[in-house]
């Protein structure tokens, strides 16, 4: 059983409102930076992503093991470059997952794994603190404040044809779409000629607000008991990401000639 409380309209509402902020979160990562001319850092990375969710303020879930993109500009001062200013948007794959393992009496135990999906579009605005180790090589740490607007989910596949799902199962009109959040993070960057580098960065997402919330249902059939009606409580679920980003460091250097 699923629970539609959006109609037509409302979709395409939606979409609309997908397409404007595609357009927003672009003109934001382009003009980030001032109008005045400076060098920037333009890094293209990737890597893996350590998902995990407070499900009803408890961490009662396995973690999910997916991935994320992101690409980043970056002021660079040309002389020193102890500190900077970054944008960073992404698409990150965020959830938890639950797997169950049953013993067979005689045979081969049977593992079983569900994953809870949640494709995000993620810009990231912060700012880094750069300590040189030598001509080549920074250690930094940084950090920053995070939204991120949810592309998709797979919970209606989850409950599509199972009768029990509407009891345990998230619905998927109840997933926030805009959430926002805190980033830290740190590594290593170093060059690998005067225009080409890499990054090596730390990362750990805690949201701020709730990535699912759905107040209490009641009157809802019971699927063990055909007659009964049950209530459902209210579910909140906030996302946690644990990711690991290698990039590449492509460096559009400004010099003044006077």
């Amino acid at each position: 059983m699923h629970f539609s409380h959006q109609c037509a309209s409302l979709q395409a509402k939606t979409f609309q409102m997908r397409q404007h902020i595609y357009t927003i979160c672009l003109f934001l990562f382009c003009t980030v930076f001032s109008a005045r001319a400076q060098s920037t850092a333009f890094v293209l990375g990737g890597g893996p992503t350590i998902g995990s969710q407070r499900w009803d303020n408890t961490f009662e879930r396995d973690p999910l093991f997916k991935y994320h993109f992101v690409i980043s500009a970056e002021s660079v001062d040309n002389e020193e470059d102890k500190a900077s200013v970054f944008a960073q948007l992404g698409y990150h794959v965020k959830g938890s997952a639950t797997r169950f393992r049953y013993f067979v009496p005689g045979g081969n135990d049977i593992t079983y794994k569900e994953e809870f999906l949640f494709q995000n579009l993620g810009l990231l605005l912060g700012a880094k603190q750069k300590f040189p180790v030598n001509p080549v090589t920074r250690l930094f740490y940084a950090g920053g404040i995070r939204g991120e607007y949810t592309l998709n989910t797979n919970l209606d596949e989850l409950n599509d044809n199972n009768p029990y799902s509407v009891t345990y199962y998230p619905q998927d009109e109840f997933v926030r779409k805009f959430i926002f959040g805190v980033s830290v993070g740190g590594g290593t960057e170093w060059m690998l000629s005067e225009l080409v580098g890499a990054q090596l960065t730390f990362w750990v997402h805690p949201d701020v607000t709730l990535q699912y919330s759905q107040p209490p249902i009641p009157n809802v059939i019971d699927p063990n008991n055909p007659g009964v009606v049950t209530s459902i409580p209210e579910r909140r679920i906030r996302n946690i990401a644990l990711e690991i980003t290698l990039g590449l460091r492509l460096l559009r250097k400004v010099e003044y000639v006077d």
